[in-house]
């Protein structure tokens, strides 16, 4: 559409950031995760170029693909057998522990409260996020919108503007963000879980009865 209003239009209907591309700027972009790729696995796997390209070559995008990958899927690579394998994943390990312990460091220096370290799916490097915006504690965690944390939309002007979410680079979702937040404030005693309980049966009730009719409706 005239100066991308489609697009616009699109993404604030998805609540998705749209972006269209020239095939040379996809072909720009592909070469620029492809270079990414390489050196990351030629830093933390301690890999010559050609080695590193190779992994990337072979569809491995992040060092956590190759730490926790079933084995098989390293040994289609040329030149890797069993016990290459098994150094690949180690070093990727050992290098992934060092920097979980270092991202740990640094919350504890932030500030962070071990309430929010010991919370069950934040990463290391999720909490040094949330800490560098002042969220340190279980309770400040508690008291986070779903969209504060994973990304979305206001409306500022008649104009819907993109809210990026404290945890939306690591690919959190709406969903996720919102039953961490629940389960923060169930462990914190503000929500009863037999009420958390009875309330999601009663969405899914509600839901099932909207199904039902909507299929009525289609049969008259």
């Amino acid at each position: 559409g005239r100066r991308g209003q489609n697009v616009r239009l699109a993404s604030q209907l998805t609540g998705l950031d749209i972006d269209i591309m020239t095939e040379s700027q996809e072909s720009e972009r592909r070469q620029q995760e492809f270079s990414e790729r390489t050196q990351l696995f030629m830093t933390a796997l301690d890999l010559d170029e050609f080695f590193a390209q190779l992994r990337v070559s072979e569809g491995f995008t992040s060092l956590e693909e190759v730490a926790y990958v079933d084995q098989d899927e390293l040994l289609v690579i040329d030149g890797v057998d069993e016990s290459t394998a098994e150094e690949l994943q180690a070093r990727a390990r050992d290098y992934l522990d060092a920097q979980n312990q270092a991202a740990l460091e640094k919350a504890r220096a932030l500030g962070v409260e071990q309430s929010l370290i010991d919370f069950e799916g934040l990463t290391p490097q999720m909490i040094v996020a949330l800490a560098e915006d002042g969220v340190k504690t279980l309770e400040d965690f508690a008291t986070c919108a779903d969209w504060e944390l994973a990304g979305g939309w206001t409306t500022v002007d008649g104009q819907r503007v993109k809210d990026t979410g404290l945890l939306e680079k690591f690919d959190v979702s709406l969903e996720e963000a919102q039953t961490m937040v629940m389960t923060a404030r169930v462990q914190l005693g503000w929500v009863d879980p037999a009420e958390l309980a009875a309330s999601r049966d009663a969405e899914d009730d509600a839901e099932l009865g909207t199904d039902e009719e909507d299929g009525e409706e289609a049969g008259v």
